[in-house]
This record gives C-alpha cells, structure tokens and sequence, in this order.
C-alpha cells in the first residue's frame, strides 16, 4: 500500500500586475498552494476564484508561506512591502526563503540578501524575460542568482512559470544575466524602429519588409511579439518604455562598476529617457519609434 505523496507547502505571491498575475495563476495550475497579496484587491480577488487563499497583508502572507515570490517593478516597491508591522519581515521566519522577481539592481538585491541573512531569510533573484506572454502560457526564461542550495529549493516554482531556468551564480548575478538581456532587447526594439521609419520615408512597405527580416538572419523573438506593435503604431502598454529605461540603467551602471564600455547601450537609454521624460513613459517600450520620429520631423 503506497502512502499519500505529502502537500506541497505554501507559497506566498505579493504583486499582481500584468506579469504577477499569470505568474501566479501558473504555479496554481501545477499544484501549489498559493496565498497572495496585492496592493489593490481586484487581482486577488481574480485568484481567489482560481484558489488561491487572499492575505490582508505581506505579514500574514509571509506567516503561511516558508517561500515568499515578489513581483515588483523595482527594489523600493520590495522594500516598502518588506517594511511595517504588516510587512512582509514582520511574518518572515528563519528558514524562509524571499524570490525577486522583478528587475532590479544586482548590486540592490545583493545587499538586500547581506541584510537579511541575519534574521535566517535567504533571498533568490529570479528576474523574468518573456513578457506576457511568456508569463501567460508559463514558458518565461527566469535569470537565478542565489546560493545553490536556495535555488534548488525554489527551482520547481520557477520551472512551473519558465520553459528555461538558468542558475547564473551568487545573488545579483540573475539581475546581471537580465540587465544583459535588457540590453539586446532595447537595442532590437531600436533598431527595428528605426528600420521601419528608414521603410516609410523611403516609399516601402514597413509590413513587406518586416516579412522578409523574419525569414533571414534579422530574424527575432522581438520581431515576432513586437512587430505588429511597431507596424501599426500600437503603444499601448505591455513593457513599459520607463521600466526599460530603468533597466537599461542597471546595465550601464555594472558595466561601469566593471569598467566595461557600452556605447550602443548608452545611446538607446537615451533614447528610451527621451520618450519617458516626453510622458511616453507608460506606453510599450516600442514607442521609442515615435522618439525617432520626432527626430526625423516625420511625426503623425
């Protein structure tokens, strides 16, 4: 007589915006308890009826949970809810494990993990690429920077969200591994802009063109997901330009500690700055098009 396999633990899930929110649906499909918190109640609700159990604050989530998943736009968002009687350090116990899944600094979270290790709470970053809908149908690339021994711990989590986990090295260097791929991402995203604007002014079909780069060597991912986007001036949001703005700062700010030039990475976080600081910021990190555009006095 075979004995019943024993419950997976809790799992605690804080920040259910456009990525968290599938994120978590994800780790709920393949059978883990889930309690969450969000700063509005709504998107908790939504995973309320999918079962997930709501906490009224990180603290009590972090009373149910060993293993704590944030995805927060950037380390003060991690902080504030880590801070408090009601945060998340209040109900964190030795022994815990804290997964930043958000892109931040990896000099940021590398301190963060020096300040907790004290109280027994290890931290994993495990910052994400993919977008939503990687996030969606759970095949993101997830970035781990930890101690093996905490990694392997939160491992199934993030293989039940990504279809590639990478455990990069010691904590910080996950966010490194996405500041790198944030650097080719905003680069593409540019490039593609600008060979679209080239396309227009010079009477060819942006749409024709894009069909021939994605059958040869210009061929991308970021083509695939973003090219509609580009082709028909959709900048509604998905990955916003400020957030690629403020990763592409991460990038030069490693790149600098390492004393590693990257001119092309400084011009497009220029580029990206302009459309933040012209309140483009929100919109989908391919309105960088529309930065070009002004500079080519080519606006619509």
């Amino acid at each position: 007589m075979t004995g019943q396999q024993p419950q997976p633990e809790p799992v605690g899930f804080v920040g259910l915006g456009r990525m968290g929110r599938p994120m978590a649906r994800s780790l709920l499909r393949a059978g883990f308890p889930m309690v969450v918190w969000n700063r509005g109640a709504g998107p908790a609700a939504q995973l309320a009826a999918a079962g997930a159990h709501p906490a009224a604050s990180p603290a009590e989530l972090a009373r149910a949970a060993r293993v704590v998943l944030t995805m927060l736009p950037d380390l003060p968002e991690v902080e504030e809810v880590l801070a408090g009687e009601d945060g998340l350090l209040h109900g964190l116990r030795p022994g815990a494990v804290l997964v930043v899944m958000g892109t931040v600094s990896p000099a940021g979270v590398a301190e963060l993990g020096a300040r907790l290790r004290p109280a027994g709470v290890a931290v994993v970053d495990a910052p994400v690429s993919g977008g939503e809908a990687g996030a969606e149908q759970a095949t993101l690339s997830i970035m781990a920077g930890g101690r093996p021994e905490d990694v392997a711990r939160v491992r199934p989590l993030l293989e039940a969200m990504g279809g590639t986990v990478e455990h990069f090295g010691p904590l910080g260097a996950g966010q490194l591994a996405k500041a790198c791929n944030q650097v080719v991402v905003a680069a593409t995203i540019t490039a593609l802009a600008e060979a679209s604007l080239l396309a227009r002014a010079g009477g060819l079909d942006p749409r024709q063109l894009f069909a021939v780069l994605a059958g040869g060597l210009a061929g991308s991912r970021v083509l695939e997901l973003k090219g509609e986007k580009l082709l028909g001036h959709d900048f509604r949001p998905g990955g916003a330009a400020a957030f690629q703005h403020k990763d592409l700062g991460f990038a030069l700010a490693a790149a600098r500690a390492e004393g590693v030039a990257l001119p092309l990475t400084a011009l497009v976080d220029q580029l990206f700055g302009a459309a933040r600081w012209s309140g483009f910021g929100d919109d989908d990190h391919t309105v960088v098009l529309r930065v070009l555009e002004r500079l080519a006095g080519r606006a619509p």
